[in-house]
């Protein structure tokens, strides 16, 4: 199944000429009008957003005189409060796009992307890397989406490898025993279906993927990346190959993964503002970035070709936690095919992929602790020539998404101690020696209630565009207006209370990384589990005594400020039951019966995830011998360069 080898002049020419004429004669080819009109409108807009914040704090702050303190709490506001601006602008632009039913990249009217039904004229392989997983939920997903590709009648043009990395030899063999039961399963099928364990995980899913690249990914034009819990349908399948060879400047094309099949209150949760908020926020950055998306690391096709020829990532200098292998290998991926001249696109408006999320706060923020780190190292690669204005912005802003939980920590630290020394020096009114006239404290009310006002405008705004959207166009599919609405206010209440325990967590995981403290990468625990108390105090205990001392101190040296804080303590104070309850199954099962966080998936589930379900319930009788190695296909071997990061910073680079 494997005698169409890849034409290396198809993929390494790049006449312009043809080019135009390829996308004049296509009519499925993306245009993406005005790019640096949209740049530049989000950025004014956002920027001026973030001076009238700014300047409405300067002005409460200086209005009695600007302390040491409060100049560093001005600072730390202002990076805040540019990130929530830009969050906005990009809600506000996603939410009038869908409203009118634009198409974000084309401007045009929205078309699913699904009416192309040209014949396929190239091979892909869908690739699942996988480490020490639960191979019954891997086995399945994995066979629902490929006998979902089955169904279209198009599955010749495909090939299917799993691609372990396990370093347990105990999963191994499992993985070997339910490999031996799928291919006896899908019969003739079976011959497009690979499976490959690497005994040594050198360069994690990095290397893992560059293994499969440079011994079989000759033979393909593109490659589809599923994670260990996705899931796509077919017809999503063939849109991204179609798209791919509809627009042969396109490196890669990201999908938004929408997160399914959860059963506890904590996953329902997450799954709910998921399904609620992302496509409208991602039809909007999709509007500014054009050309210039970010890669999520999975649910998305890449070039082959192109893949190898530029994404060979460099070792960073230096000891972990900034040296070493890059972790969050997807930006930087993304980011070196744009600089390549390769267009990277995200189809916002493409269904049909999906993924799972960890079911409850503990093991959430577990994978953020990962990200953490991998976002903070492009801090380091800001530098890089010739990266893309929007590559650069999309290395600082992944890095400021986590440090901002810091900084809010650090800034209500600091409002903490202004409100006490404030407190004790209340009443002193003649500071200097030779004062002759008192400095009486100066009522700024007006600007300060203007400041919330916008800061609450600015944070909840894109949530209520997003629910006037969803019940405009989507209310049906959400069980109604009513559940719609009944889970919004539950679902923004819990994150108002889970919001200072995942401040906290990133805060100290963004510490940690500057104290020097690597990551460990083990494998998620990606069903649900009712967490014990003894795990739930564990891994709260120090929030709860740090919100304890810090409420008494508030209360006894400054009890206004106290109840300002109030909402902040009271999160960190009963972080343990928040953490243990919200993971409970019952309560999952609950909000479901009830109708609240009612999803699509569940009020009309997709063909793909009722095979998931039903090929993950299944039972099948046990091999009488452990399975053997299974054969590999002949390897059709190309290097795939891992330059140094020396490089880089040498000759000028050569765009294609």
């Amino acid at each position: 199944m494997m005698n169409s080898q890849y034409s290396a002049e198809k993929a390494t020419q790049d006449p312009v000429a043809e080019v135009e004429l390829h996308d004049q004669m296509r009519p499925d080819v993306i245009r993406v009008p005005a790019k640096k009109a949209r740049r530049i409108l989000f950025i004014i807009l956002s920027v001026l957003t973030a001076a009238a914040g700014v300047y409405t704090m300067y002005d409460i702050l200086a209005a009695n005189g600007l302390t040491t303190l409060e100049g560093i709490l001005l600072v730390l506001f202002s990076v805040t409060f540019c990130w929530i601006a830009m969050a906005f602008w990009s809600g506000l632009f996603g939410f009038i796009l869908q409203m009118l039913k634009r198409d974000p990249l084309t401007l045009g009217p929205a078309v699913s992307p699904t009416l192309n039904q040209s014949p396929l004229t190239t091979r892909t392989a869908v690739v699942m890397p996988v480490y020490n997983e639960d191979i019954t939920r891997v086995i399945a997903g994995f066979e629902a989406t490929l006998r979902s590709l089955e169904d279209t009648g198009e599955i010749a043009h495909f090939d299917f490898y799993l691609l372990s990395d396990t370093t347990s030899l105990y999963i191994a063999q499992n993985e070997r025993n339910a490999w031996a039961q799928l291919q006896d399963r899908l019969g003739p099928i079976g011959q497009q279906c690979f499976y490959r364990r690497r005994e040594k995980n050198i360069g994690r899913k990095v290397g893992n993927l560059s293994d499969f690249c440079q011994r079989w990914g000759s033979n393909y034009e593109h490659m589809i990346v599923l994670d260990a819990d996705s899931v796509m349908n077919g017809d999503t399948l063939l849109t991204l190959v179609r798209t791919m060879e509809a627009n042969p400047r396109a490196g890669l094309v990201q999908t938004v993964p929408i997160p399914v099949r959860q059963t506890t209150f904590f996953g329902r949760f997450v799954q709910f503002a998921a399904v609620l908020y992302s496509p409208m926020l991602a039809t909007g950055i999709a509007f500014w970035q054009a050309e210039s998306a970010n890669y999520w690391g999975h649910n998305a096709i890449i070039r082959v070709r192109a893949f190898m020829d530029h994404c060979g990532l460099p070792t960073l200098e230096g000891k972990a936690p900034f040296g070493g292998d890059i972790l969050s290998h997807d930006f930087v991926e993304a980011a070196l095919l744009r600089r390549a001249g390769w267009r990277v696109l995200l189809l916002s408006d493409l269904g049909g992929s999906f993924e799972e999320v960890p079911c409850n706060i503990i093991d959430y923020a577990k994978r953020d602790r990962r990200w953490v780190q991998g976002n903070i190292q492009h801090l380091g690669l800001l530098k890089l020539p010739d990266l893309h204005p929007i590559s650069r912005l999309h290395f600082f802003m992944g890095a400021i998404a986590y440090i901002t939980s810091f900084i809010w920590l650090m800034m209500l630290v600091l409002s903490t101690a202004d409100a006490v020394i404030r407190a004790l020096h209340a009443n002193v009114y003649f500071t200097g020696i030779y004062q002759l006239y008192p400095s009486w404290p100066i009522d700024k009310t007006p600007q300060i209630a203007a400041l919330i006002i916008l800061t609450i405008t600015l944070l909840m705004g894109p949530k209520l565009l997003a629910i006037i959207l969803t019940i405009t166009h989507r209310r049906q599919e959400f069980g109604g207006t009513r559940a719609i609405i009944k889970g919004s206010i539950i679902e923004t209440l819990f994150a108002i209370l889970i919001a200072p325990i995942m401040m906290s967590y990133h805060a100290w995981f963004v510490l940690s990384v500057f104290l020097g403290f690597k990551v460990n990468w083990d494998a998620q625990d990606r069903e649900g589990r009712m967490l014990p108390w003894g795990e739930s105090i564990a891994r709260t205990s120090r929030m709860t005594i740090l919100a304890l001392l810090w409420g008494w101190v508030t209360y006894t040296y400054a009890p206004i400020f106290f109840w300002w804080l109030l909402p902040i303590t009271t999160g960190m104070v009963l972080s343990s039951a928040i953490v243990r309850y919200s993971s409970s199954l019952d309560l999952g099962t609950v909000c479901r019966e009830n109708g609240i966080f009612v999803c699509p998936d569940e009020t009309n589930e997709p063909d793909v995830l009722t095979r998931l379900r039903e090929l993950q319930a299944e039972e099948y009788p046990p091999l009488e011998q452990p399975a053997d190695t299974p054969a590999l296909p002949p390897e059709n071997w190309r290097d795939m360069p891992h330059p140094p990061l020396t490089q880089y910073y040498r000759a000028p680079f050569a765009r294609r």
